[in-house]
């Protein structure tokens, strides 16, 4: 077999008819970090450093376990200084992630089908620079027929470059964690955006759920929390109101209480507006105080966190009324409770377990999430894939979930266990069907 041929990740013929029949379907990317910014000035992608390396705590954290320095990391050196430095620890990479959507990027980007290592970094770089000149945003969005790109937003951002451009809508999600984290200056801006005082707990509702209108008129269909884990507790409309009240002063416990209350409320509001509820938890965030406070956020040093509960889960969901039960999909970073997650959602049939998320997005953790939700779920009712990503090359990761969602079927038609009609049809609303009648689109 050569060097990524068309087959890769594809071990039978099963596999490679499944793949064929899904591989060129649009892409619904339904959770991203890209910059709306980027997309509206339809930016430039001319430097592969560049769009490799402004962004991707991936492949930071890998240089960083390879013992490159910071400078070519996140510090000042130039971004071709940093490409080759990337290059050199490529081939230290066997079986990450990281491997397969480099080469896949290379190829589907620029055409250059050969492995990257320090030898053939300067060829490649040069090579690379000359094809992606002209090449800008938008043209990649076209290529990789993204027909719909949900962001992730504050509720106090304006929203004004939302909007379609060319075959992509591009549209906000709404994401409160900070609003729910009750920074006090934050919760000041969100009064002056929303026109509402924030001062008491129903000031605070109030204030998000005009936010949160303003944002369903903009095209927003997804929310997005992000949070350790599932309270214990859910304060009682009464107790978080007296909590709210004193909040500079809680306890880790009252926090979470009163966050609990917080996020029921909001699926509720979500309910009612026909929005879809992402929760992502079990993350361990900024881990590396020097590195933190070099770096920033989002650099590369968030790790998961302890095996999740699903007994605080249980009871969450459990505390929803009739009415006020979003469509709900579930992530967690640490995925060794992942069976438990996957049963939950048989005694929650709106609740559903998504794609296998930032350190589980492996080939092996996506199989693994395949077959639990296969298992311990219904693996027709799957989502599908997601980018979760800064990068805008990055949509190469929809081609490598195809070839492992196709070769897990296959594999099942090849041994008789699994029907190829079947297989066929449930391979195209995972992915791609079924969360574009999720979000109605």
């Amino acid at each position: 077999m050569k060097f990524f041929d068309k087959n890769v990740l594809l071990s039978s013929r099963a596999a490679k008819k499944i793949y064929t029949e899904i591989k060129n379907l649009p892409i619904i990317d339904y959770h991203c970090h890209l910059s709306v910014k980027e997309i509206a000035e339809n930016a430039s992608l001319s430097d592969l450093g560049e769009a490799w390396l402004k962004a991707d705590h991936y492949k930071w954290r890998s240089m960083r376990l390879c013992g490159v320095d910071e400078t070519y990391i996140t510090g000042d050196a130039p971004y071709e200084e940093k490409f080759l430095k990337y290059a050199e620890i490529v081939p230290r990479l066997a079986g990450s992630p990281l491997y397969y959507w480099t080469h896949m990027e290379l190829n589907a980007v620029t055409g250059i089908r050969k492995p990257l290592n320090k030898q053939t970094a300067p060829t490649v770089y040069a090579q690379a620079n000359e094809r992606l000149r002209g090449v800008r945003v938008q043209d990649l969005l076209n290529q990789f027929r993204v027909s719909y790109l949900a962001t992730t937003d504050d509720p106090v951002d304006d929203l004004a470059l939302h909007g379609k451009y060319g075959n992509t809508v591009v549209a906000p999600t709404f994401r409160p964690d900070k609003a729910l984290g009750l920074d006090g200056a934050y919760l000041k801006e969100l009064a002056r955006v929303a026109e509402v005082e924030t001062d008491t707990l129903q000031g605070l509702k109030t204030a998000l759920a005009k936010r949160l209108d303003f944002f369903v008129s903009k095209g927003c269909k997804i929310s997005d929390h992000g949070f350790y884990g599932f309270p214990k507790e859910i304060a009682s409309e009464s107790e978080a109101a007296e909590l709210y009240a004193k909040r500079e002063g809680l306890t880790k416990e009252e926090k979470e209480s009163l966050f609990g209350h917080l996020l029921l409320w909001l699926a509720g509001e979500y309910a009612k507006r026909g929005i879809l509820m992402q929760l992502h938890f079990a993350v361990l965030r900024n881990c590396n105080p020097v590195g933190f406070a070099r770096s920033g956020v989002d650099s590369g040093y968030d790790l998961p966190a302890d095996i999740p509960s699903a007994e605080n889960a249980v009871r969450f969901f459990a505390a929803m009324e009739e009415g006020k039960q979003p469509q709900t999909v579930i992530y967690a970073l640490n995925d060794g409770n992942l069976t438990g997650f996957a049963a939950l959602t048989g005694a929650f049939p709106f609740v559903k377990v998504g794609a296998a998320w930032w350190f589980n997005d492996t080939m092996q953790g996506n199989a693994r999430t395949l077959d639990a939700v296969a298992q311990f779920s219904a693996l027709g009712t799957s989502l599908g894939m997601l980018t979760d990503s800064r990068s805008f090359t990055s949509y190469v990761r929809f081609d490598f979930f195809r070839r492992i969602l196709a070769d897990y079927l296959g594999n099942k038609v090849t041994r008789g266990e699994y029907d190829m009609a079947a297989a066929l049809e449930v391979a195209k609303d995972i992915a791609y069907g079924n969360v574009k009648g999720a979000l109605k689109l």
